[in-house]
């Protein structure tokens, strides 16, 4: 039964302003939507029973509405769960502190899918005749010619507005304001082309939805007030009309001008034009078609796409401030590696707080934990989910750690767990026991083959070590390119970089056949693993020396955390939990041929470091797996196709290493 408080004082129908969304109270008692929805079905029942229930369409339709109230207020069904979603037009959902709740959410959906509908519907009014007695009534006021232009006009209005409706879809506001025009201009049409009322008021109605729950549609488009934008659209309608034309032309030579022209025209709106072809052009009317459909879709492109993320990497000053915020705040162990420079920046408005991101396939990937005072932070996560709606894109992020995953939880996202981080302590770190027996016989074998190391910050390199860096790096790359995004610097650079810190592994002769290279954590004694490298001819266990190596030199110097490598779903591996995990981990154990998820956290494991997780953020139910395809892309551990070789890559500075020369 519904449930509810008694009011002071009872009124037949009262409804309450509640943060939570309107409420509803009839005779002091208080209905939810799934009190309607059940209200509904039960009359149903009763009706079907005493026999007053016969047509099928609208009794189904009656009781799908019913199910899809109750349906939609899941939530309040319970007392436990009752009063924790706020309404909307769709299904009931928690609001979230950070991010602007629309209560007609589902809105877009539902008007793209009524203008696509309508459009159709207008379109085979337009291509059908009309209704008799409403022709003759017509020909009273207008002559033939003139429905005929009606009629003629019809068809593209429609065509146009059923290209929309997947950028309504896609909540573009001048998809809102074309097709309102549209509609309004096809109202107008179908009274004019045959007093069709049925379809003008279908589109008045549409209209009238879209134009009230405008405020769904938030997605900006590039600016049309450019020459070149102003010109592409024009042009490319010219090409299309001009290459329709042509193929007319050459397939009616002969023919008066003034009849190709009509031909074309007639063909493009998919009407039987003047002229007859035959044999090997018989079927031009088909190509012509295609090629005006064509045009329309691309010129919907240029009109309709939504407004571009920056494409200009930062400039020297917003790094300047990027580096500053990170040397002030950086204090999770991912920080420093937002200075890659194949990132682009956005700040809060006062510039305490900023993050890292790129935008991959529609998703907007942010880079670890946002940098910046706790107090800014909700700050920043508002401001990147408007900047995300406003160009049509996905908010995610990867390499979120425990503290600021609930901050994006409050931004709408959910979280995937993805792996976990090593962090070693080099106070408790010894190569002393049988548990890490394998680790010193490694170390004491290469010391006997006369290796040592060195610990060097980045600044104090010369041009021969340099240079040596960057031919182990290549003989250990070997035709695959530089990966990372979010746990790995891009390149090491003197002018950038001085204040990070380098191991040599140098054999018997002096000479450089591995490195590791470590970034700084301010806001705490640590350091962060950025890059691994040897040359591999060198021999087995010489990755275990470096690493053994690092931690005993960065002690000494005051360090007491080192950040090695990341494991990909290690909690899977070292101690899964039921069925389902124990399967994920079966599966784990087939990838590893291509990326080496289970390797490397053997190897990780060696060093008996303490395990941090860290999660990927989606938005929506259904956005991780096109998430984590962005992420591989991104990461670089999966190739992203290319339809074509020549397609413009993303420019990034990707130097070699620099050093100061002697002296």
């Amino acid at each position: 039964m519904p449930h509810g408080g008694s009011p002071v004082k009872r009124k037949l129908v009262r409804i309450e302003r509640h943060r939570l969304g309107p409420r509803l109270f009839l005779l002091g008692v208080r209905w939810h939507d799934w009190h309607l929805g059940a209200l509904v079905l039960l009359l149903l029942a009763l009706g079907a029973a005493a026999g007053r229930v016969h047509d099928t369409f609208p009794t189904g339709l009656a009781a799908a509405v019913g199910l899809w109230l109750i349906a939609k207020d899941w939530r309040d069904l319970t007392p436990r769960r009752r009063d924790t979603a706020a309404w909307r037009l769709g299904f009931h959902r928690r609001p979230f502190a950070l991010r602007r709740f629309r209560r007609a959410d589902p809105l877009p959906l539902l008007v793209a899918v009524a203008a696509a509908t309508i459009a159709l519907v207008d379109l085979l009014s337009a291509l059908t005749p009309n209704v008799r007695w409403r022709g003759h009534l017509l020909l009273k006021i207008e002559p033939v010619q003139e429905l005929r232009v009606f009629h003629a006009l019809a068809i593209p209005v429609a065509i146009v507005l059923f290209v929309s409706a997947y950028y309504l879809y896609r909540r573009h506001l001048r998809a809102l304001q074309l097709a309102v025009l549209l509609l309004l201009a096809l109202a107008a049409l179908n009274l004019f082309k045959g007093l069709d009322f049925e379809e003008a008021a279908g589109d008045l109605t549409v209209a009238a939805i879209l134009w009230l729950g405008r405020g769904s549609f938030y997605v900006d488009h590039e600016p049309l007030n450019r020459r070149a934008a102003l010109l592409r659209a024009p042009l490319v309608a010219a090409a299309g009309l001009l290459l329709s034309f042509v193929l007319v032309l050459i397939a009616g030579h002969g023919a008066a001008f003034s009849t190709l022209w009509r031909e074309t025209a007639d063909l493009l709106l998919w009407q039987r034009g003047p002229l007859s072809f035959h044999d090997e052009v018989g079927r031009l009317d088909l190509a012509v078609g295609l090629i005006g459909v064509s045009t329309v879709l691309v010129v919907g492109y240029l009109v309709f796409r939504p407004l571009a993320a920056p494409r200009d990497l930062p400039d020297a000053e917003a790094r300047r401030v990027a580096r500053e915020l990170v040397r002030r705040h950086g204090s999770d162990t991912l920080a420093y590696f937002k200075l890659r420079r194949d990132k682009h920046y956005l700040f809060t408005d006062d510039r305490r707080a900023f993050l890292g991101y790129r935008v991959e396939s529609g998703v907007l990937l942010v880079s670890g934990d946002p940098i910046g005072p706790a107090d800014a932070i909700p700050e920043l996560l508002q401001e990147l989910g408007a900047f995300a709606e406003r160009r049509g894109l996905r908010v995610a992020a990867i390499g979120v750690g425990q503290a600021l995953k609930p901050h994006f939880e409050q931004l709408g996202l959910r979280s995937f767990y993805i792996g976990d981080e090593a962090i070693v302590d080099t106070a408790a770190f010894t190569l002393e026991g049988r548990a890490i027996r394998k680790v010193r016989q490694s170390v004491s074998r290469l010391e006997k083959a006369g290796y040592t190391s060195r610990l060097l910050r980045v600044s104090d390199l010369d041009s021969e070590t340099a240079s040596a860096l960057e031919q182990v790096s290549a003989a250990w790359r070997g035709r695959e390119g530089e990966r990372g995004f979010s746990m790995a610097l891009d390149s090491l650079r003197i002018d950038e970089h001085a204040d990070t810190l380098v191991l040599l592994a140098l054999d018997a002769e002096a000479q450089v056949r591995g490195f590791l290279h470590f970034v700084p954590t301010y806001g705490r004694t640590a350091v962060s693993l950025s890059l691994m490298r040897r040359d591999p001819e060198t021999p087995n266990g010489l990755t275990e020396f470096m690493v053994a190596e690092a931690i005993d030199a960065l002690r000494s110097r005051g360090i007491d955390e080192v950040s090695l490598n990341f494991a990909a779903f290690a909690r899977f591996i070292h101690s899964p939990k039921g069925r389902v995990q124990r399967l994920f981990r079966y599966g784990l154990g087939w990838a590893d041929a291509v990326f080496q998820i289970e390797r490397l956290y053997r190897f990780t494991a060696k060093f008996f470091p303490r395990w941090e997780p860290r999660y990927l953020m989606y938005e929506g139910a259904l956005g991780l797996a096109r998430v984590a395809l962005a992420a591989l892309w991104i990461e670089g551990q999966l190739p992203k196709p290319r339809l074509l070789s020549s397609t413009r890559r993303r420019k990034t500075d990707a130097r070699p290493v620099e050093a100061k020369e002697p002296g």
